[in-house]
């Protein structure tokens, strides 16, 4: 997937394969969301009138950057969650203990499908946290360009957690859904206050 150029991702993603499919395209847009930030931060460091939050500026840089590369590494993970889980469904199922074997592969590989997007939606998270400091620090000739990253970061944040939910269903551990449900949803809820923050922003500049 590393190698393959945009158009060629496209093609796959609407192809009648179904990987890549929801939890790549959220890798996908978590991804263009830190390279948003990116951008924000570097058409601010150096400008006159950001001096002072310079050294700052380039941290944010340097995080956006660090979760855009670990989001592109998830659009592949992602791809490889879903053909372990789907090889597990193809186990024998003849016998007893071949069905036992089925249930129990079946489980531990849908626990990985879980974990794939649960990652791809806390990367995520960090990019939006990112686009929340830009819009309130960064250059305002490109504030519009933090709201993006936030409103995109937040996209694909949603789009992770329908993907963890859906695989929830095929852990058959109580304990591992309580948690990571949980967790998905105080993060979507969080999630979902950062975006109104950096929107606020955002309108805030844009109509001074």
């Amino acid at each position: 997937m590393d190698d393959i150029s945009i158009r060629e991702f496209l093609e796959k993603l609407g192809s009648n394969e179904p990987a890549p499919g929801g939890g790549g395209a959220a890798a996908m847009a978590g991804a263009l969301a830190a390279a948003l930030a990116s951008m924000v931060a570097n058409l601010t460091i150096g400008k006159d009138g950001f001096k002072e939050n310079e050294k700052e500026m380039e941290m944010l840089r340097e995080e956006a950057g660090a979760m855009e590369e670990e989001l592109l590494q998830a659009v592949a993970e992602d791809v490889e969650a879903f053909k372990g889980f789907m090889a597990c469904l193809k186990m024998p199922k003849g016998t007893a203990d071949e069905k036992e074997k089925r249930i129990a592969a079946t489980a531990a590989a849908a626990k990985q499908a879980v974990l794939v997007p649960f990652k791809i939606a806390r990367s995520s998270l960090d990019v939006l946290r990112i686009s929340v400091r830009l819009a309130e620090i960064g250059n305002p000739n490109v504030i519009t360009d933090a709201a993006c990253s936030a409103i995109i970061a937040f996209a694909a944040i949603r789009s992770a957690a329908y993907n963890v939910g859906i695989n929830l269903k095929y852990t058959k551990d109580e304990k591992f859904n309580k948690c990571v449900s949980g967790e998905m949803e105080n993060m979507t809820q969080y999630a979902a206050s950062l975006e109104d923050d950096a929107l606020s922003a955002v309108d805030a500049k844009l109509d001074a």
